[in-house]
């Protein structure tokens, strides 16, 4: 089960300390159901997963399983358009909880920022006060999920 929040990000927030930096490419095999492929290199290891989402927005079911390297290629060769790319990176928030944050396609016309929270309850996300430096929660917006930027950018 995955329970996160969404939200409109400008920059990179340098002053909370930083957790994890990444680089991600994810693709997506089908938007209904969303079924995606990601690749993340980290530290010079790359980790290559298949993940498949169920329906909702602040809590969906959700699957993840790893891929081999091989896997992970052949399935990538049947996108339809390039991967996403995103620029990841980890930071602690103050009350425990962790704050991901993507610069996606970077460099070009489609780049945008996000951020999300995972929580462990529905309850604990719904109660959860964001910090003043993040900008609108989009979690229940229509359009706001990668699936469907990749629709719309890719599709």
């Amino acid at each position: 089960m995955e329970i996160e929040r969404k939200f409109k990000l400008d920059a990179f927030p340098e002053h909370l300390p930083l957790l994890q930096a990444s680089q991600v490419e994810q693709g997506y095999l089908s938007v209904s159901p969303t079924v995606r492929i990601r690749s993340k290199c980290c530290d010079g290891v790359t980790d290559y997963r298949l993940c498949i989402k169920g329906k909702g927005t602040l809590v969906r079911e959700e699957v993840e399983l790893p891929l081999e390297e091989e896997q992970f290629f052949r399935l990538k060769n049947l996108l339809h358009g390039d991967m996403i790319r995103k620029d990841y990176r980890v930071y602690s928030l103050s009350n425990g909880l962790k704050l991901e944050c993507s610069l996606v396609d970077a460099g070009t016309e489609n780049e945008f920022m996000y951020a999300e929270v995972e929580f462990s309850t529905e309850a604990e996300a719904r109660a959860f006060v964001p910090p003043t430096f993040l900008g609108e929660d989009v979690t229940e917006i229509p359009g706001s999920s990668m699936s469907a930027y990749w629709q719309r950018t890719r599709g």
